[in-house]
């Protein structure tokens, strides 16, 4: 589902990433871990299309984000650890990633209702003056609706209660069998019991990758 080969990137004399190598499937759940520097946000945005690589390349179901982005995110759903500084409306925010992603529209409220957040009694307040728990929710119930074969969460659970926490968890057990499952996260204890197969990265390589199941 995600190739990665001979992927590195520099900044200046540095390297962010180096020579990363990784076949990422579906029906995997992998947890990518690492200290901060590691290289795991480096790592993702080249996933994404948004960090063009020193050299290597990235394909999402056979197609190169940097080369065809559109196509290629098309395939994957991601939840940020920081909520993007939108100014639309909550109605609006979702109207908008139903027309540009093909985000189920209909189905984002009722996702929230699973994380417990009745969101169409917030459809006229600008999504930055949400809380914190609440926008994760929305991003987590847009992704969800989007309903792609790669989901890519970074700390999705930064925000929430223990209660929030459980919530989420249960709505990605059913999709470990039909989806790529990407956690970036230090909770590996809270989220171990979802995840198949564990990476560890430490000045941009790859030093750890173990199949738990």
């Amino acid at each position: 589902m995600i190739d990665i080969v001979n992927l590195s990137k520099k900044f200046g004399s540095s390297f962010g990433l180096k020579d990363i190598n990784l076949s990422l499937k579906k029906d995997e759940s992998v947890i990518i871990m690492g200290q901060n520097g590691a290289g795991k946000t480096t790592l993702v945005r080249a996933i994404l299309g948004e960090q063009i690589p020193t050299c290597g390349a990235v394909h999402i179901a056979g197609v190169n984000p940097i080369k065809n982005r559109v196509a290629a995110l098309k395939h994957v759903g991601f939840v940020p650890q920081l909520p993007p500084p939108v100014k639309f409306s909550v109605k609006e925010l979702i109207r908008y990633a139903a027309v540009s992603s093909g985000a189920d529209e209909k189905k984002i409220p009722l996702i929230c209702e699973e994380l417990e957040l009745d969101i169409k009694e917030h459809f006229k307040k600008l999504f930055f003056k949400l809380s914190g728990g609440m926008k994760q929710k929305l991003l987590i119930a847009i992704a969800l609706a989007k309903e792609p074969d790669v989901f890519i969460f970074d700390e999705p659970t930064a925000n929430l209660d223990i209660k929030g926490r459980e919530n989420f968890y249960k709505l990605m057990r059913p999709l470990q069998k039909e989806r790529l499952l990407i956690f970036i996260s230090h909770r590996i204890e809270e989220i171990k019991s979802l995840i198949t197969r564990e990476i560890e990265m430490d000045l941009g390589k790859v030093v750890k990758d173990e199949k738990l199941i």
